[in-house]
């Protein structure tokens, strides 16, 4: 059986580009519910499907490594190469927090092997897609923490935290399936999906890869009641009319052409379809369809621009009404400018419950900033009391 690779048991069936965590991180990028298609497989290592293919990633410092899957040829090859990356034992080593690369037994010093094929080229083109790695991501923090002091504190604990470019299709339908969901049970359901209606791709470690179904595939007429039995409720309904109404009325390369439409028009468009309202059509348009100003808003995002900005849109309103949603997308857009909807994915990243220790530690370093200024303005003013009393309360939060 294959198993899921760790660079730790060597990087000669791993291939990396240079890129810094602050331009990217897979642990925020791939978790905080963009998409729903990657698992940690080992520890700092994600594994999911992209471009019809099964890749592992993980990253150094500066660099991000991956290693992609294919049907075997051969026992120990996958692609025609030696799987040297994917042996469950061996004399690697591994930290908490950290990833050494072992070097290879037949070479000293290796060093990450240099493209040399035409799928190699590919691959990395496609990965460079993926996560827009033409946008410089450290340019644009310093923009939006220089207009916002609020997003500069989380950004300083939140960095790399990037927009995917997700197939069209992909995104759409997965986005479809969280009304009135969480991540987790999201992300079972787009894997029940997949198993069910998409094409096998390999299998690691006892779990099987399937490529996400087509358009042809969703829109079968049995599609409907094969979704309901497994527990997608009315969103069966919606998935299955989607896809028979994008083939029926604009055929198969209609989402991919909505990439060159203006955003308010592919917006619109997205939401003739059933199952698809303002939230899920701004996602879409952020995370697939190139609207980098489309700032998808909920309840979650809602709150946020209320508690954080003093933002006034919907006030003494308690639902979420298509003009409060605009008034807040129209808040952030001039907060932040053209890339609005990458900024609020920061912010948005940085509210999940399971990021919340990172939070913390960026509200202390905040806390301790402020603490420090009051002391130099007190000792300043000659007002030795109150230095005495902000020492005190200093003390009494440490304990």
């Amino acid at each position: 059986m294959s198993q899921h690779a760790l660079l730790s048991m060597g990087a000669k069936s791993w291939r990396s580009l240079a890129c810094s965590r602050s331009e990217l991180r897979l642990d925020l990028t791939l978790g905080c519910g963009q998409t729903f298609r990657w698992r940690e497989t080992g520890e700092g290592h994600w594994t999911g499907v992209m471009a019809g293919r099964v890749w592992t990633l993980t990253q150094t410092d500066d660099r991000l490594w991956y290693h992609t899957y294919s049907t075997q040829g051969s026992e120990g090859e996958v692609n025609g190469r030696k799987r040297a990356g994917v042996r469950p034992h061996g004399n690697g080593k591994r930290t908490k927090g950290t990833i050494t690369v072992k070097e290879e037994e037949t070479s000293e010093g290796q060093e990450p092997k240099v493209l040399n094929s035409e799928q190699d080229t590919k691959e990395e083109q496609a990965l460079k897609d993926y996560f827009q790695l033409n946008v410089k991501l450290v340019d644009l923090y310093k923009e939006w923490g220089t207009a916002d002091h609020h997003f500069k504190r989380i950004a300083e604990t939140f960095i790399g935290v990037r927009m995917l470019r997700q197939d069209p299709t992909e995104c759409l339908f997965s986005f479809i399936c969280t009304s009135n969901n969480h991540i987790s049970r999201i992300q079972g359901m787009v894997e029940r999906l997949c198993n069910t209606l998409g094409a096998p791709l390999c299998q690691l470690d006892g779990t099987s890869y399937h490529d996400f179904p087509t358009l042809e595939s969703l829109a079968d007429s049995s599609v409907e009641a094969c979704l309901r039995d497994l527990g997608f409720g009315y969103r069966a309904r919606f998935l299955q009319q989607s896809a028979r109404q994008i083939l029926d009325t604009h055929g198969t390369d209609w989402l991919q052409r909505l990439r060159s439409a203006p955003y308010l028009e592919a917006r619109d468009a997205l939401r003739s379809l059933p199952g698809v309202g303002l939230k899920v059509a701004d996602c879409v348009c952020l995370m697939s369809l190139d609207k980098a100003c489309a700032v998808p808003v909920d309840t979650h995002v809602w709150q946020i621009a209320r508690r954080d900005y003093r933002c006034g849109a919907g006030t003494g309103q308690k639902s979420l009404t298509d003009r409060v949603h605009r008034d807040i997308g129209d808040f952030f857009r001039q907060l932040w400018g053209p890339y609005a909807g990458w900024a609020h994915s920061v912010l948005f990243c940085s509210d999940l419950k399971k990021f919340q220790k990172l939070k913390e530690i960026a509200i202390k370093k905040e806390e301790d900033v402020e603490m420090k200024i009051s002391e130099k303005t007190l000792k300043k003013n000659g007002d030795r009391e109150s230095v005495r009393r902000v020492k005190r309360v200093k003390c009494e939060d440490a304990e």
